[in-house]
């Protein structure tokens, strides 16, 4: 590709390339701090930390991790929701030269067990409600200490007292025995040094991230994501919102920061441009609206089933939204519909892009105040390349003719961890391979038409059908199994099972879901069970998804 057709359509404010400091990525807190000390950092709950003390919780952070071993290059895993603490953990690991393992906290046992023997960490930074996951698999993982904190820990008075009486209707409060190697957050950071603490990087190859992603065979593999990739990230996202301003933009946190969108498009920018973030750990749609009515938040990057539940509340139109000046549509299509209704709602815009985990994440995204084409996934981002190429031959696609996304851009990953031929196989010649279907047109918009993959995108989240299948084929009753993602018209996708039963074994729904709840994070269990004679496979006995979706929806 000669020309790069999409350049006349950024807007005027918008350069095509910029200079991306090769640096510490926490830098971005240390230089907020120093310029905006008194500015609100993070607001949780009723209670708001200022850039100043933010800096000195992660300092004290990196002091305590490197009281317990940690040194430049090792892995700390970071299993939290949005939180206070979620914030002071990375930063605290950044500052110390160390490497971020986000881990979402819906995972179970055996998906733990395996990112942290896969990751190599040796400290997991955990809620009490979670630590007893952990604890059960230390011993098979190179994880030495579990630093365990609670929601209290963070909040004011007198929620701080009151919170154990409302999470005593979910069940028991964990009783925490501490030891050598558990120990309490907070007594950990009372006790230690807040000295300035920010380790020398080579930001092109240093890591600061390993994001797990399932990629196209389904086993989750480490995205390995250096200082300079998020940088570039952060910069190329914050460069396209223009009209933000340092100091005084409000971030509406609803989308986790363990999914590497959150992590970019909130807390980087946010931090970098010494916003707020308002920190939500469970997005629930009358809190949002609260928050919303009193904290007037400026931005709302998120996943398009919230703009759905919001958009659709039965008290929506007594709200005031137009403190909402700009949201970002990830992790899934954004319906049109959507989009219309929510900027009549908010007087702001919503605009779709897109990314993937191994470009950490954000490739292409619609203009916010510029022209804008519904149902694209927009231009490419500064510095970044895009093409469309023949899926078998590579040789690149003429414009409107479908084919494969290949992008290249300073945002892309190192390559997965410990599995080279992987990473060979995705990155060729510096061109990241999406797997992801794409035509572009004549001005440089691109539209995902389909996916390579089998992945299920459902609220937001990476759902892979071989990981589910793997856990039906050890229940005692099935005998064949495949897992499709069909279309929900509020998660987007949905997770649905086709199963083939063992001789003389009844159907029996209910138990099958019980068994993968067990085994699987509650997003990932298929919510829709059908029971077959057999499945429609090809000659060597491959599975045809789409020809079983084409059955079940009477026709293609």
């Amino acid at each position: 590709m000669q020309a790069k057709p999409w350049l006349p359509f950024y807007p005027a404010e918008v350069a095509p390339t910029y200079d991306y400091p090769k640096q510490n990525l926490a830098l971005f807190l240390v230089r907020s701090a120093q310029q905006y000390p008194n500015r609100p950092a993070l607001y949780f709950m009723g209670k708001t930390i200022s850039y100043k003390q933010l800096l000195q919780q992660s300092y004290r952070m990196a002091h305590v991790l490197r009281s317990l071993g940690i040194s430049k290059g090792d892995r700390v895993a970071i299993m939290l929701p949005n939180c206070p603490q979620v914030v002071i953990a990375y930063y605290g690991v950044l500052l110390l030269g160390g490497v971020a393992v986000m881990t979402n906290p819906l995972y179970v046992e055996r998906e733990i067990a395996y990112q942290m023997k896969d990751s190599g960490a040796k400290v997991m930074v955990t809620l009490d409600l979670l630590s007893a996951r952990v604890e059960k698999v230390m011993g098979e993982t190179n994880l030495r200490h579990m630093i365990i904190t609670s929601i209290p820990d963070y909040l004011p008075f007198p929620k701080n007292l009151l919170y154990p009486l409302k999470a005593k209707k979910s069940g028991p409060l964990p009783v925490i025995r501490y030891s050598d190697t558990i120990h309490s957050f907070k007594h950990l950071l009372d006790h230690a040094l807040d000295d300035p603490i920010c380790e020398k990087v080579d930001a092109e190859k240093d890591l600061a991230l390993l994001q797990y992603t399932g990629g196209t065979t389904g086993v989750p593999k480490g995205v390995m994501l250096s200082h300079l990739n998020l940088i570039a990230n952060t910069l190329q996202s914050a460069h396209w919102c223009y009209q933000v301003e340092h100091g005084k933009e409000r971030y509406l946190a609803a989308i986790p920061c363990f999914h590497v969108f959150g992590l970019t498009v909130l807390l980087n920018q946010a931090i970098y441009r010494a916003g707020e973030l308002l920190l939500v750990p469970r997005f629930e749609v009358d809190l949002i609206l609260e928050l919303i009515r009193k904290r007037k938040p400026t931005l709302f990057p998120g996943a398009p089933t919230m703009y759905i539940a919001l958009i659709h509340h039965p008290r929506i139109q007594k709200y005031n939204l137009s403190s909402l000046n700009a949201c970002i549509s990830g992790s899934a299509g954004l319906p049109a519909e959507v989009q219309d209704t929510f900027e009549k709602l908010t007087q702001g815009r919503l605009i779709e892009g897109y990314g993937l985990t191994e470009a950490s994440p954000v490739t292409h995204v619609n203009p916010i105040w510029g022209r804008r084409k519904s149902g694209t996934i927009g231009l490419p981002m500064p510095d970044t390349e895009a093409m469309v190429v023949h899926p078998d031959t590579g040789e690149e696609m003429p414009i409107g003719e479908p084919g494969e996304l290949i992008v290249r851009g300073p945002q892309v990953m190192k390559g997965y961890w410990n599995r080279p031929e992987e990473t060979f196989d995705t990155i060729r010649g510096g061109w990241l391979f999406t797997g992801d279907m794409a035509v572009m047109d004549e001005e440089g918009y691109f539209r995902i038409i389909d996916r390579k993959k089998d992945m299920i995108i459902a609220s937001g989240y990476n759902i892979y059908p071989r990981e589910i299948e793997e856990v039906l084929y050890e229940h005692p009753s099935v005998k064949e199994a495949v897992v499709v993602g069909t279309r929900d018209a509020y998660r987007g996708e949905t997770v649905k099972a086709f199963i083939v039963l063992k001789d003389g074994m009844q159907p029996d729904a209910a138990d099958i879901e019980i068994f993968c709840r067990s085994q699987l994070a509650a997003y990932k269990v298929p919510r829709v069970y059908v029971f077959r004679d057999s499945l429609p496979k090809t000659m060597i006995g491959k599975v045809l998804r789409r020809k079983l979706l084409e059955e079940e929806e009477g026709g293609p």
